[in-house]
């Protein structure tokens, strides 16, 4: 990374824009921050800067909103997403940095498209799909930070209220 004031204020800039969009959305921080501080600063490097950033506006919304957390599936969530995340890492150490980042790409498009089409979608009945989508996201997470897409996949298909799935 180079320790230019120019390049210093750029990622500060992405990390204060992610930080805005999780706040406010509940995910998404890392839908903008991986891609921008990928071409900034290279994978490697921004793979820890989101994930320390995410964990720390994680950790600062759930103050705040704990009492709204789904807590029959958050657990299944994490357990499965911990499984998944030495995955992503492996992905991550052994692939080549432009197979990394057009993979990140096709993760961004792939979502940036369910989100237009907006299908309908049926609601989850129970949890047990919970250890699919927090396996898929622990992947996702290693390997590029961007474990959010299965979380609202999911939220989604759960019908959580907005404050719940902002919080949990």
């Amino acid at each position: 990374m180079s320790d230019s004031p120019l390049v210093v204020v750029a990622v500060l800039s992405v990390v204060f824009l992610a930080a805005f969009t999780r706040s406010a959305l509940g995910f998404g921080d890392a839908l903008i921050a991986m891609p921008l501080l990928a071409l900034m600063v290279g994978m490697k490097t921004a793979t820890p800067l989101v994930a320390l950033a995410s964990s720390t506006i994680a950790a600062t919304i759930l103050m705040g909103a704990w009492r709204r957390v789904e807590l029959k599936v958050v657990w299944r969530l994490i357990l499965s997403t911990l499984l998944g995340i030495p995955i992503g890492l492996f992905f991550l150490k052994v692939a080549p940095e432009g197979v990394v980042k057009a993979m990140l790409g096709v993760v961004l498009i792939a979502f940036g498209l369910y989100n237009l089409a907006g299908p309908k979608l049926p609601t989850l009945g129970n949890e047990k799909l919970s250890y699919v989508f927090g396996f898929v996201a622990g992947i996702l997470g290693g390997a590029y930070n961007t474990n959010g897409p299965p979380g609202v996949i999911y939220g989604a298909l759960r019908d959580w209220s907005p404050e719940s799935f902002r919080a949990t």
